[in-house]
């Protein structure tokens, strides 16, 4: 997926890319999709998440549909430590073996 059409927006790729899938997956509804997230640390409007469902639902469908279901057997996990609004904090990345960003985790503290 090409980075200008997430360029511009206040949240990472990673983030945008969790949350719609959350959406699509699981049938969530966006207050559901918005407490996970608040949860793992990232703190976003459930008004926000429909307007990415909107944006982004269609295309990562399409690319979702035509993965290999084998890519979601094996994945790997990425801490990156972030500044976010001054302060640093350690982000969580499962990854599948084409790079898609499973899930996420934003912590404080490295503690697990």
């Amino acid at each position: 997926m090409k980075m200008t059409q997430f360029k511009g927006k206040q949240f990472q790729k990673d983030v945008i890319i969790v949350a719609v899938g959350y959406y699509l997956r699981y049938n969530l509804s966006y207050r559901e999709v918005q407490e996970i997230l608040y949860d793992r640390g990232i703190h976003v409007s459930h008004t926000t998440i429909y307007r990415w469902v909107q944006e982004y639902g269609k295309l990562l469908y399409q690319i979702w549909k035509k993965k290999n279901k084998k890519s979601f057997y094996s994945w790997k996990m990425d801490e990156t430590y972030i500044k976010i609004k001054g302060k640093w904090h350690y982000l969580y990345r499962a990854i599948d073996v084409d790079g898609l960003t499973l899930d996420i985790w934003l912590r404080k503290k490295r503690d697990t």
